[in-house]
């Protein structure tokens, strides 16, 4: 599925009281590969969270393939989502992980069978499929959420510090192989990292978080 065009209009969201994006503004064109970077803290996750549906902003506007998805729920907005804590199933095996969202989807058993051995390979896990994958490392886990996210192809991804938590060796591995994936597809990708060579290696394009605000 080609990738989509992602414009973030005049966001604002508080918590509690406390403002932590004040009219924040963000475009990218569809199947660019734009990293949002910022410190920690700074509303990074936040602003990814509201472009993906899991958070309603106080006030703007999401607009995805030049229609609002402002009020739209998440499973309708055909974004696929990488989080920085990876969420996969426990109680299902790597492949089972892999092939879930294309069962949601409706895929044939051959079909989605075939698509989610394919992105095993393309991750480097070819013969993992079987393994729980709380037997995984930390790198194979990252892996096997990137196919997750991957095998459905969206419109667009939205990755939130993927790589993080890993040592430098993996990451700076990882780095090179998600670029790959990430150019490979034509989804539109958003990643959020403060990591400023991560983000010049997988991106296309890096914007700030603090030069945003209107």
């Amino acid at each position: 599925m080609p990738g989509a065009d992602v414009t973030a209009s005049n966001i604002t969201v508080s918590f509690d009281g406390t403002t932590v994006l004040h009219d924040v503004s963000m475009h990218a064109d569809a199947g660019e590969v734009v990293a949002l970077l910022g410190a920690s803290g700074s509303g990074k996750s936040t602003l990814l969270r509201v472009i993906a549906g899991l958070l309603s902003p106080d006030a703007g506007r999401v607009d995805i393939g030049g229609d609002d998805m402002t009020s739209v729920p998440t499973h309708r907005r055909n974004v696929g989502m990488v989080f920085q804590d990876n969420q996969l199933f426990p109680h299902r095996t790597t492949f089972e992980n892999v092939e879930f969202g294309l069962k949601l989807a409706g895929v044939n058993r051959h079909d989605r069978r075939e698509r989610a051995q394919r992105w095993l390979d393309l991750v480097g896990l070819d013969g993992f499929g079987p393994r729980r994958v709380t037997e995984l490392s930390g790198g194979e886990a990252k892996r096997v959420a990137l196919a997750r996210t991957l095998v459905v192809e969206p419109p667009v991804v939205l990755l939130d510090e993927p790589l993080t938590g890993l040592d430098r060796e993996l990451h700076d591995q990882l780095v090179d192989e998600l670029a790959t994936l990430l150019h490979d597809t034509a989804s539109t990708a958003i990643l959020v990292t403060h990591d400023v060579e991560e983000a010049a290696a997988l991106a296309d394009r890096t914007l700030r978080l603090s030069e945003l605000h209107a």
